[in-house]
Parts: C-alpha cells; sequence; structure tokens
C-alpha cells in the first residue's frame, strides 16, 4: 500500500514538474543582437559557456538567442 501511494506521489510531482517546464522558458526573455545593441549593450562569445551574452546596457548577462 505505501508503494502506491510514493508511486503516486512520485506521479504526481512528475506531472507538476514538467507543466512547469513550459512556463519556465516562456520566462525566458528572448534576447536578439539587435535588442541587445538597442538596449545600449553589445554581444560578446563567452568560450566557457557556449553562448553569446549581452555585455552592459538594459539586457546584460542575458543570453543572446
Amino acid at each position: 500500500m505505501r508503494r502506491r501511494v510514493l508511486g503516486f506521489i512520485a506521479a504526481v510531482i512528475l506531472a507538476v514538474l514538467g507543466a512547469m517546464s513550459p512556463a519556465a522558458q516562456a520566462a525566458v526573455s528572448d534576447v536578439d543582437v539587435e535588442t541587445c545593441t538597442k538596449g545600449g549593450g553589445t554581444s560578446e562569445y563567452e568560450s566557457a559557456t557556449g553562448l553569446w551574452t549581452c555585455i552592459d546596457g538594459k539586457h546584460n548577462g542575458e543570453p543572446i538567442k
């Protein structure tokens, strides 16, 4: 009986986390190079992360898509 309850709780937790993933991705701002430069920043490549990042300005530190 305990295994069924634990399995049900685990399934509910996974379902909630799965439903929250798209919401978390939608909350991330979509900064492109044009938006970065209009906000007073510059785009720089960070070799440590392998991503382009907006440096300075309104979107400082945000990844560029």
